[in-house]
C-alpha cells in the first residue's frame, strides 16, 4: 500500500474512534469542579476574570477579577454548609407570588453549553406554576458577564410574573443610580418604611441627589430603597478597591408590577452586605408561554472615594461608558 493511503486509512481510523469531548463536563474556559464545598459547581474562566456558578439556586458563587471576588459570600456558604448568598436571582412581583423554595434554592441542574458558558435548569415549580432556565456567558477578555433568565409557565392557567435580580455584594460601599425624567417618584426614589408602607417623600442623611444621580452612602436609616429609573444601570464602589457595574434593559411603554412600579430596589441593612436588585416588568404567561430577560455585569479596579461628595460623576459615567461600550 502506498503511504499516502496509508496516511489517509489512519485518518480515518483516527475520525471514527477518537474519543469524544463531554462538553457537558468541560470545554475552553469552562469547567466542572467542587468550590467552596459545593459540588457539582461550574467555573467559567479567562485571563483576569473568574466565574463560580452554584446549583445550589442556580446562583453565582464568585465573581472574580485578579482574585477578588465582588460577591458577598457568607461563611456557611463558603464552607459549603449551605446558605442563599452571593450572586442570587429570582421572580417576582414580591408578595403576589407564593414562596417557592424550588426556584430560589434548588438545586438546578446545570451543563457546560460551550466556550466560558453554561446553563442551568431549575425543576418544575408546582407552587406558582413556573421553570425557570439560567444562561451565564462570560467574555473572552475582561470581565463581562451576561445573565439571562427565561420563565416558563409550566400551569394550565395564565400567570403574571416579572424577573428580580438579587445580588449580595460586600457592604458599606457607595450607590450610584442615574435617574431619568418623568419619575411617578417625587424625590426620584422611595423608602419601604415596614413591610407595608412605602415613603414617597423619604428623608436621609446617607442619601443624596447631585447632577442627575442618587447616591446612597453607607447603609440608610431604612434598608429597602425603590426606584423608577429608566436609565437601566447603577455602580457600585467597595472598599475592596473595585467597582461593580450591572446594566440591564428598561421598558418604558410595559407596566412594572412590583408595588411601586419598580425598575430597581437596593436592600443596604447595617451589615456585612449590600443587594442590588434590577427588575424587569411583567410578563403575562399563557400556558407554554416564556419571557427573558438579560442582566449583563462588569467590574473593575477603582479606588474607594473619600465620600459622595468626592465622585466624580462626569468622569463615573463616561467610565462606564467605556467599560460596557455603549455609545
Amino acid at each position: 500500500m502506498k503511504p499516502a493511503k496509508i496516511i489517509r486509512g489512519l485518518i480515518v481510523i483516527g475520525i471514527f474512534f477518537s474519543p469524544k469531548i463531554n462538553i457537558t463536563q468541560a470545554a475552553n474556559g469552562a469547567k466542572k469542579l467542587m468550590a467552596f464545598g459545593h459540588e457539582n459547581c461550574i467555573e467559567l474562566k479567562n485571563k483576569t476574570t473568574r466565574v463560580i456558578l452554584a446549583p445550589s439556586g442556580g446562583r453565582v458563587l464568585s465573581y472574580e477579577i485578579n482574585g477578588r471576588n465582588t460577591l458577598y459570600l457568607s461563611q456557611s456558604d463558603s464552607e459549603g454548609k449551605g446558605g442563599s448568598s452571593a450572586g442570587r436571582f429570582d421572580i417576582g412581583p414580591e408578595r403576589v407570588l407564593p414562596r417557592h423554595e424550588l426556584l430560589w434554592s434548588g438545586p438546578y441542574k446545570g451543563e457546560i453549553t460551550g466556550t466560558r458558558s453554561a446553563k442551568f435548569t431549575s425543576g418544575k415549580d408546582d407552587a406558582t406554576g413556573f421553570q425557570i432556565i439560567r444562561e451565564f456567558k462570560l467574555a473572552s477578555k475582561g470581565t463581562h458577564l451576561r445573565i439571562k433568565q427565561t420563565v416558563i409557565n409550566i400551569s394550565d392557567q395564565t400567570n403574571q410574573v416579572c424577573y428580580w435580580s438579587r445580588t449580595f455584594v460586600h457592604g458599606q460601599g457607595i450607590c450610584v443610580v442615574p435617574v431619568t425624567e418623568h419619575s411617578r417618584m417625587p424625590r426620584k426614589h422611595v423608602i419601604y418604611e415596614n413591610g407595608t408602607t412605602i415613603n414617597f417623600l423619604p428623608e436621609d442623611e446617607k442619601i443624596t441627589q447631585r447632577n442627575g444621580y442618587v447616591i446612597v452612602q453607607g447603609p440608610p436609616r431604612k434598608p429597602k430603597l425603590g426606584f423608577d429609573s429608566k436609565a437601566g444601570w447603577m455602580a457600585y464602589f467597595m472598599q475592596n478597591n473595585l467597582l461593580f457595574v450591572k446594566r440591564w434593559p428598561t421598558f418604558p411603554k410595559k407596566p412594572y408590577n412590583e408595588m411601586a412600579g419598580l425598575t430597581l430596589s437596593i436592600w443596604y441593612p447595617d451589615g456585612p452586605m449590600c443587594e442590588l436588585e434590577p427588575i424587569g416588568p411583567q410578563e403575562i404567561l399563557k400556558p407554554g408561554d416564556k419571557a427573558s430577560f438579560t442582566e449583563d455585569w462588569w467590574i473593575t479596579e477603582q479606588k474607594f472615594p473619600d465620600n459622595a461628595k468626592s465622585i466624580d460623576l462626569s468622569q463615573l459615567e463616561a467610565n462606564v461608558k467605556k467599560l460596557t461600550n455603549r455609545k
